[in-house]
């Protein structure tokens, strides 16, 4: 809980010797203190050889600068491993192949992103929903924000966690048959498919962390196949989920600098977004391609002589999407960090799949140069002078047939603007809606996406409610608002998670802990459960879930899985639990 106040809390305070070459105290470069646990950052800022530079931090400041810079909370460590659960499977099957069955497999369902599972897969109709039952609950020991989205295939439910476990589970009881872990946290959905010249695995789980690695593990057995590098800048992070398809697995990467590069004791501002393409089989690069295309060059130094750099931003915040037709990937960006912002900042992104050539890019916000901690009256001198408003193109793009064969590549923006591109004519616009009724903050409209079914495109948006657009034209189909009737949560009243669809329902989940069922025909709820409350879990593990961010729920197989907790801001309910439910 709080990742982003720890980053804040070392920039500001750390960043004068950690990351300064003119520093005399030869401080750890801040990629080393990454590879560090939280108990052993922890220790040295508390009675270490940190502990004078430490002593000006309160404990809960010490807490999340360890959590922060290693990615993982404290005493996380043995107590997530499998060996000491009490649920574990009593046998452990060769997995079926995960294309042979009802399943939900990656960030998306599907390459296009539509977030749409059909009846065969779902397993569970519209009339069946409103009965549906809590089956059973399994707790991250030591968990603070349940922020990965489960992975649904060959009967088994695979998890990423924020103590840094990768779990395999049995769907149907919630059983676990394998963990792994890894160097720093997750919060992104897994993806399962083939592998070769590992040898006997025939399958392999896919994932990246926040430290910038991306790894692979035997489906199977849990045991590492490959590990790689996407991205070695010390801030870099991956927070979408990486896509797999045809043996290549899609990167996206971000980055945690612009949430304290306003600090000036730091060199602000060095880290790029881009999208790594590496052989799925081995973890080789196939290629790089950045979304700010121009290297970071040095520009002037601040009044505290800290070197600044430019230009930076354009951090990847979502799951690529597959266009086989065009041999091309989309994806969205976020804002620059330097001033002036750059064109493909804000912007969705064709790449050649092949290659990682730019193929076009389409922009909705100009001139977003952003930092935190610049919206005050005296800005910090990192500050971009003109600052803008954080409207990141931070939700995953879908692509859609429609039924005259055209086609369009719907994106929507943190500004509130949804778009309806044309794929065929480099992405040239073919709608355009603004949702927003007035501009909104930095937090945004629509956060981490929507899902699409044949006709409409459906959308939760963060001020409350959720509302279904047609892909033809844009026009709205409805709009239903969704107020909390909880009053101890003022301050985030909607829904940000990707929104999910069966035929004839839509799926959302609210800052406030409920998870919600819409009617698609007029947006009427039809199911409503409270999350925000302790479970008792099938491995033991005290649990509670919370408030709903990123992730949003999955359908396969007549279930419906859901994480509980995520605590991405502060102020949000913090939560650590995986919920499964089947009807009644």
């Amino acid at each position: 809980m709080g990742t982003e106040m720890g980053y804040e809390i070392f920039q500001k305070n750390c960043m004068m010797c950690h990351g300064n070459p003119d520093s005399p105290a030869h401080a750890p470069e801040v990629s080393a203190l990454r590879q560090m646990s939280p108990e052993a950052i922890y220790n040295a800022i508390t009675t270490g050889s940190m502990a004078v530079q430490g002593a000006k931090l309160s404990e809960e400041e010490k807490v999340r600068v360890a959590e922060a810079l290693s990615n993982r909370p404290l005493h996380g460590g043995e107590a997530g491993d499998a060996k000491m659960m009490p649920n574990r499977c009593a046998s452990n099957p060769p997995m079926n192949d995960p294309a042979s069955g009802p399943a939900w497999n990656g960030w998306g369902v599907d390459i296009i992103n539509s977030r749409y599972q059909k009846a065969e897969g779902a397993g569970i109709s519209a009339d069946q929903v409103p009965r549906l039952k809590l089956k059973w609950a399994f707790g991250y020991p030591n968990g603070v924000s349940a922020w990965g989205q489960p992975t649904i295939v060959s009967g088994r439910v695979f998890i990423s966690a924020d103590i840094g476990y990768v779990y395999s589970l049995d769907a149907a009881t919630g059983c676990i048959h394998w963990s792994y872990q890894a160097k720093g946290s997750m919060r992104n959905a897994v993806s399962v498919g083939p592998v070769k010249g590992q040898g006997s695995a025939k399958y392999a789980v896919y994932f990246g962390d926040m430290k910038g690695n991306v790894y692979a593990v035997n489906a199977d057995t849990g045991e590492q196949l490959w590990t790689a590098v996407a991205e070695s800048h010390f801030t870099a992070r991956i927070t979408g989920a990486p896509k797999l398809y045809d043996g290549r697995l899609y990167v996206p990467v971000s980055s945690w600098e612009e949430f304290a590069a306003a600090a000036d004791d730091y060199q602000c501002c060095t880290s790029r977004g881009s999208v790594v393409a590496l052989d799925a089989n081995t973890g080789k690069q196939i290629w790089k391609t950045y979304a700010i295309p121009e290297a970071p060059k040095p520009t002037h130094k601040n009044s505290k002589g800290m070197q600044q750099y430019a230009p930076a931003g354009g951090s990847v915040w979502n799951t690529p999407t597959i266009d086989v037709k065009r041999r091309a990937i989309y994806f969205g960006t976020g804002d620059s960090e330097t001033e002036p912002a750059g064109k493909t900042s804000d912007a969705v992104m064709a790449l050649n799949m092949d290659t990682g050539k730019m193929l076009w890019f389409f922009q909705d916000t100009k001139n977003d140069a952003f930092l935190r901690l610049c919206n005050v009256p005296d800005p910090p001198e990192n500050c971009p002078k003109d600052l803008g408003p954080d409207w990141d193109m931070s939700s995953t793009t879908i692509l859609r047939t429609l039924p005259d064969g055209k086609r369009v590549l719907v994106a929507a923006a943190k500004s509130g603007n949804v778009f309806g591109l044309d794929p065929d004519k480099k992405g040239a616009p073919i709608w355009k809606v603004s949702l927003a009724k007035t501009p909104p903050n930095a937090g945004g409209l629509i956060r981490w996406g929507g899902a699409a079914d044949e006709e409409n495109v459906y959308y939760g948006l963060q001020t409350g409610g959720m509302v279904a657009l047609r892909l033809k034209d844009g026009g709205q189909v409805w709009f239903r608002p969704l107020v909390s009737p909880h009053n101890d949560m003022p301050g985030y009243p909607g829904q940000s998670p990707a929104a999910t669809l069966i035929p004839g329902v839509a799926l959302t989940g609210g800052w406030d802990g409920r998870l919600l069922a819409l009617s698609t025909e007029d947006g009427h709820v039809i199911w409503t459960y409270e999350t925000a409350r302790d479970f008792q879990t099938v491995n033991g593990v005290p649990a509670h879930g919370g408030s709903f961010g990123a992730p949003g729920p999955v359908v396969a197989g007549g279930m419906l899985f859901a994480n509980s907790g995520y605590a991405f801001f502060t102020g949000v309910k913090p939560g650590n639990v995986l919920l499964a439910f089947s009807p009644e």
